[in-house]
């Protein structure tokens, strides 16, 4: 009995370089199916992360801003840069009907800092009206942000009780925000009077292209909820045509190109999931019949000993499993050692959100990438399994097959 239990364990060991094979192909099925479903979930994560982020119907900005090229990177991308527009446009854009929730926010490039080698996004924003970034940071910070308070993003290189310089102006770090996976993980916010003393003192140090503003009278842009009786296609319309000099956009117009991108590299990656997949079930089942050939006489005296023809089909399937299983594994341990530590590289790389899943949803992808291995590996050993139980034991030992 001990014997039948560690004989599949025995006829691996018995033939390493075969089993390495086996092992190799699985974990490379496994990384494939794994590492691609957690690409394309993580992309889908970071999209939805991002419209949250956003989180108004409408934005409005200064005319001049639109024939930027780098605009939508500046919002969606955090590529620093800023612009602004005058007070009196906020009032005439508040004035139009249909306007559910509106607020301004403000824009800013900083100087290098301490907490990064490259210039960062600052973003200020009006807390007795802001629906978009209060509600977000309120998860990390629920106190009021004072003067001189900033709150940084989870991939900026600060942490709570650290003092950042900006335009020589220190900021006290309130409070780091969760990963979102968008460019908001290396954006700065604070409040409307923090960014209009930092947009001042860049106007002293003549670091600012800006240089006939007053900080008190102008905003960057305008966010916009519809109320329930207009929809945001009429605001957009209403706008552009009786507000001159700024520019209203739907956010998910701005999202369009993300999204359009995002479906294109999840088609991409779907489709090599799937080749690869088929490749791989193809090659197993032709690895597991050269090995079932080659023992055919191995089995042929099983036989002679007594197992039944269940016995010696069990045989194979547990060498598949066993194979399958450590196959699997190893190459899921390949794509979280690729996924986790390099996400951020990731998104770089694509330009696009990229929010890993939380634990939960990992450990579900684990299981079911293991489950679908195993499976995969055990299909593919079935043929073999069943021919190996129809062998004609005689014919085998005298040598005619």
């Amino acid at each position: 009995m001990r014997l039948s239990k560690s004989l599949p364990f025995r006829n691996l060991a018995g033939k390493p370089i075969r089993t390495a094979i086996l092992i190799l192909l699985t974990a490379l099925l496994s990384l494939t199916v794994f590492g691609g479903t957690l690409m394309i979930t993580s992309l889908k994560t970071g999209l939805h992360s991002l419209e949250d982020r956003l989180g108004a119907d409408i934005m409005v900005v200064p005319y001049e801003a639109t024939t930027k090229a780098n605009l939508e990177n500046i919002v969606l991308q955090g590529n620093t840069g800023y612009f602004y527009m005058d007070t009196a446009r906020l009032e005439k854009i508040q004035s139009r009907e249909g306007i559910g929730q509106i607020s301004a926010q403000f824009y800013l490039a900083s100087a290098n800092s301490g907490c990064c080698t490259i210039p960062v996004q600052i973003i200020g924003y009006d807390p007795d009206t802001d629906f978009t970034i209060s509600p977000w940071i309120k998860k990390s910070y629920r106190n009021t942000l004072q003067k001189y308070d900033i709150v940084v993003g989870n991939d900026l290189n600060a942490f709570v009780g650290d003092t950042l310089k900006f335009y020589g102006v220190e900021c006290h770090v309130a409070a780091k925000l969760d990963k979102t996976g968008t460019s908001f993980d290396t954006t700065v916010f604070t409040n409307a009077d923090t960014i209009k003393a930092l947009i001042q003192s860049s106007l002293d140090l003549h670091l600012n292209t800006f240089q006939n503003i007053d900080p008190d009278k102008v905003v960057s842009c305008v966010l916009i909820n519809a109320d329930e009786e207009h929809t945001p296609e009429e605001i957009v319309n209403d706008i552009n045509l009786h507000v001159k000099k700024v520019k209203a956009i739907q956010t998910k117009e701005m999202i369009s190109g993300v999204s359009d991108s995002l479906a294109g590299v999840s088609n991409v990656i779907s489709i090599l999931i799937i080749a690869v997949w088929l490749l791989g079930i193809m090659i197993l089942l032709l690895a597991f019949t050269m090995s079932v050939n080659e023992r055919k006489k191995e089995f042929a005296v099983l036989r002679v000993l007594g197992a039944s023809r269940k016995k010696l089909a069990g045989i194979v399937m547990q060498e598949a499993c066993i194979t399958a299983f450590s196959g699997s594994t190893g190459g899921i341990c390949i794509g979280l050692l690729i996924m986790i530590p390099f996400n951020n590289l990731i998104e770089e790389q694509l330009h696009l959100p990229f929010l890993l899943p939380d634990v939960s949803q990992l450990i579900v992808y684990i299981i079911s990438a293991v489950i679908l291995s195993v499976l995969t590996g055990m299909i593919s050993a079935s043929v073999s399994a069943f021919r190996i139980s129809r062998i004609d034991t005689g014919l085998i030992l005298r040598g005619d097959n």
